[in-house]
């Protein structure tokens, strides 16, 4: 790609934009993720009590939902960035690529 392409995508307000938007997004989901995974290694090592309590006097624990509840944020979280990704940046990015051409 040509040095002068490049200076005028960077250039671009659009351009500007997304890197913005998507760098905030991706960090906020990151902040997110992290929290709710060191939260639950956190109850590991300072609360092993309640992780073991049994869910209603059934064999099932504490431990097992919220284990699954730290796994299955991360599919829903990444769910959200790709929602994101297909109704804003792929349309910006297509706006940038025109407006370079």
């Amino acid at each position: 790609m040509a040095a002068a392409s490049v200076e005028k995508i960077t250039q671009n307000p659009k351009y500007q934009e997304l890197v913005r938007s998507r760098a905030s997004l991706g960090w906020m989901l990151t902040v997110v993720m992290l929290v709710i995974y060191l939260g639950f290694i956190a109850l590991v090592a300072w609360n092993k009590p309640l992780l073991a309590t049994p869910i209603g006097g059934a064999i099932t624990t504490w431990g097992i939902p919220i284990g699954l509840f730290v796994i299955v944020s991360a599919f829903v979280l990444t769910g959200i960035y790709v929602v994101k990704a297909n109704a804003k940046y792929d349309t910006l990015t297509r706006q940038i690529v025109e407006e370079s051409k």
